[in-house]
């Protein structure tokens, strides 16, 4: 392994202009391309995703169109849906649990970039990992910045932009998005 794919896994300062993991952008980006053009039954797509992805669980469905950075860093539970236009970039880990529903371009990314001008210029970024628990749901638009988790059973609504942690159990709205309130879980549950 190259040091800046080390160092891009381990959270830290990398430049990503580098021929390892670019031949790894060029594999994501061929799988993508024809998960996102080819008319495919549900079990071709299903072997796509579990080859474009890290981790892919039972009954996973995503609707094309789909981008993401590598596709390895991402796992994904069993039963999760993820609606059109998704946007997850991978330079660190993405961890979406089960039974989550995530509306239509939303956006989940990891990486972010230096403040320091001359160093943000030469390319420096890192990648922080996001997280999101079981049985959440993201409206659509949401987006998700580098660093975040969501606890389980939390709703965030739509358009919101998640800068910081969310508890579980919660909905949260805005920009950035504040929890409104606890969510009473189902009888039974």
């Amino acid at each position: 392994m190259g040091e800046n794919k080390r160092r891009m896994l381990a959270g830290e300062w990398y430049l990503p202009d580098d021929p390892e993991l670019g031949a790894a952008s060029v594999r994501r980006a061929e799988l993508c391309l024809r998960y996102n053009t080819l008319a495919l039954s549900p079990d071709e797509r299903d072997v796509l995703l579990r080859e474009l992805l890290g981790e892919v669980g039972d009954g996973v469905r995503i609707r094309a169109p789909f981008h993401c950075d590598y596709g390895t860093y991402i796992t994904i539970g069993p039963r999760t849906f993820v609606n059109f236009g998704a946007v997850l970039l991978d330079a660190g880990p993405i961890t979406i649990g089960a039974d989550v529903q995530i509306g239509p371009h939303v956006q989940l990314l990891t990486p972010t970039h230096e403040l320091d001008t001359e160093r943000r210029r030469a390319g420096w970024e890192r990648a922080l990992p996001v997280t999101i628990g079981d049985n959440v749901w993201l409206g659509g638009g949401v987006i998700v910045c580098p660093g975040v988790t969501i606890g389980a059973n939390t709703v965030v609504g739509a358009g919101s932009v998640v800068t910081k942690d969310l508890p579980a159990g919660v909905l949260a709205v805005g920009n950035p998005a504040r929890v409104i309130r606890t969510l009473e879980p189902a009888p039974g549950a």
